[in-house]
């Protein structure tokens, strides 16, 4: 769900207080600061970035800094960043692009409540306005010019322009921080190749990355090659999973793939096939490089599972509309049901806290608490609950749990404490969606969430297009059989996706895709993609101002149950109440509605 869904429940308002950063007619772009209310340990504030520069900006900056002691909290329509009591907020994918002339807000939670931001620039310079300033030109290519045993020394080409200083990349990781044109990188193993990037960077950001360079710490055997890199799973049967790899450097007779210290396979080639194994089984692999002096360093290792894990049966799930108890004045549960006969929901949401550990918002105990109550509740009366992980904003498992057993067990202590009949996985965002290697490790750990869980069903959620999925949720979707993860249900969420004035129209284009996604992927008839799909809608009004009305979700909902589709959600119950006229707000609609209105209609799904 979209920026809407991190709002915290404030507390009652105090008077607006404005503070300005610029005169009005500053020219150039300029962020002003609003507070929009207070109390006594927090506030509510507002920056809106106005560019009177001349030109259209394709993406901004505002950047700012509280007292000793002060923090953000939480952001609504930008992407926060922290380092310290200095707090960087960027914008999102959908507005990044402001016209001359033109205007954005974003606003965010800090404490304490009699704070004030100081030392504000936008897009590097002061908010008051003037010369905005530009992104360091590229980096020269990086060459090693040393290494030890734990170390690799680099060096490269000053970038133009203004330069705070470089950044050592390894990949997307960031490896150290200079001023100069030179660094090292320490703590590293014996014999091991690495690659690195440098970005130079400024108070407007960084700068495209250098071209790489590879080079290998010392230490190693003589005549032993380098160690294999990159070791992917790259498919799966019921009693065998493939493998391949990156070639190691040196004089190379062969790779050995071990599982712990047993040799499964040897080749000659940079893949292999594991024969002979079990049905829905885990297994764990290394792979050594081998020629006549010795082995290599063991690769990293990598795990895959066999296929032929029971799959429930993808009969209908009952609509389960998104329900919070975190803020956005959550009604009573036990009313909702029995106004509108509704007898699932689909609580949201399970997010990292301290590591990969799975808390409510990241922050609320498992038990205990008015999660569990509601929970207690739906159950008491005939009811069933669907977990959501994940969501558009907040700090995930899937980055924070580093492999798929990791994230699997972390889900596991979820499923222990509450017993859901449905696990939904809200893969949304450049922290999971758009990043592979996340995308890959919650894939694999869902292989190991249905061995040990085979009458949970499994649904992935995610954006779209009004076309379809988009070239994201189409490599989640063609990974997902690649690597035989045994999902029930695909469900796309079709608004804040351009859907304009006919949303029933636009929705229906976009589950058609998703149907066509799924019967290219896994072969699939119409009528199988179509027991495998899912719509989640957001009720009235949408972040990007699209309507869904009430009359609208009856029709989306009757050409779900016409096609057979197998989960009906939309965010969000809390929400379900009417504010003609009110806007994107947390608790309720901002449309013409009667209280429960399209509650009502999921129930009938």
């Amino acid at each position: 769900m979209r920026p809407l869904r991190i709002l915290v429940a404030a507390a009652i308002a105090a008077s607006g207080v404005l503070l300005a950063s610029s005169p009005a007619n500053a020219a150039g772009v300029t962020a002003t600061f609003t507070k929009t209310s207070s109390w006594g340990s927090a506030f509510e504030g507002k920056y809106t970035i106005k560019n009177d520069s001349g030109s259209a900006l394709s993406n901004w900056k505002v950047e700012f800094d509280l007292p000793a002691g002060g923090n953000v909290s939480s952001a609504w329509d930008a992407s926060l960043a922290k380092s310290g009591t200095h707090f960087t907020l960027s914008n999102v994918g959908w507005n990044g692009n402001v016209p001359a002339g033109g205007s954005v807000s974003f606003g965010f939670i800090a404490s304490p409540g009699d704070s004030t931001p100081s030392g504000c620039k936008v897009n590097g310079a002061d908010c008051g306005g003037g010369p905005v300033e530009q992104v360091p030109g590229t980096p020269g290519v990086p060459i090693a010019t040393g290494a030890t045993n734990s170390s690799i020394s680099l060096s490269w080409g000053a970038s133009t322009g203004t330069v705070t200083g470089y950044r050592v990349y390894e990949g997307s990781t960031l490896k150290t921080t200079v001023t100069g044109t030179s660094a090292t990188i320490s703590g590293l193993g014996t014999c091991e190749t690495h690659s690195y990037t440098v970005k130079a960077y400024n108070g407007a950001g960084e700068s495209p990355a250098s071209g790489s360079v590879s080079a290998v710490t010392t230490g190693c055997t003589t005549g032993v090659p380098s160690t294999p890199a990159n070791v992917t799973v790259t498919g799966s049967t019921n009693s065998s999973i493939s493998l391949s790899w990156g070639a190691s450097t040196g004089t190379v007779t062969g790779y050995r793939v071990y599982e712990g210290t047993t040799v499964k396979a040897t080749v000659t080639g940079t893949s292999a096939t594991v024969s002979s194994l079990g049905t829905c089984e885990p297994h764990t692999y290394t792979v050594k490089a081998y020629n006549a002096q010795g082995e290599s360093a063991a690769s990293a290792v990598v795990t895959g599972t066999t296929t032929g894990c029971t799959n429930p049966d993808p009969a209908k799930m009952p609509g389960a509309p998104y329900y919070y108890t975190g803020w956005g004045n959550p009604p009573s549960i036990s009313t909702v049901m029995n106004a509108t006969g509704i007898k699932s929901f689909t609580m949201a949401f399970i997010l990292a806290q301290n590591g990969c550990n799975p808390a409510w918002d990241g922050q609320r105990p498992l038990t205990g608490g008015a999660d569990q109550a509601a929970i207690n509740a739906v159950k008491a009366a005939g009811g069933s609950v669907q977990i959501s992980f994940g969501g558009w904003s907040g700090n995930k498992l899937g980055p924070n749990c580093s492999t798929p057993d990791a994230f699997a067990g972390a889900v596991q202590k979820v499923i222990d404490a509450v017993g859901p009949a449905v696990v939904d996985f809200d893969i949304e965002n450049t922290d999971e969606f758009e990043n592979y290697t996340v995308q890959d490790r919650i894939l694999n750990g869902l292989k190991i969430v249905r061995q040990k869980n085979p009458n949970v069903k499994i649904v992935v959620t995610f954006g779209t297009a009004t076309s379809g999925p988009t070239s994201h949720g189409i490599r989640l979707i063609n990974q997902a059989k690649a690597l035989a993860v045994p999902i029930d249900n695909y469900t796309i969420m079709p608004f804040d996706f351009s859907g304009g004035a006919n949303m029933y129209q636009s929705t229906v284009n976009a589950a058609e895709g998703l149907k066509n996604a799924l019967k290219s992927a896994n072969g699939w008839t119409d009528a199988q993609a179509y027991a495998h799909m899912g719509i989640s809608g957001m009720n009235g009004l949408s972040d990007q101002q699209e309507v869904t009305s009430p009359a609208t979700w009856q029709q989306i909902t009757d050409y779900a149950k016409s096609k057979g589709l197998t989960r009906l959600a939309f965010w969000s119950v809390n929400r379900d109440r009417p504010c003609p006229g009110g806007g994107v707000q947390e608790n309720c609609s901002g449309v013409a509605q009667t209280d429960w209105e399209y509650t009502k209609i999921t129930a009938g799904f």
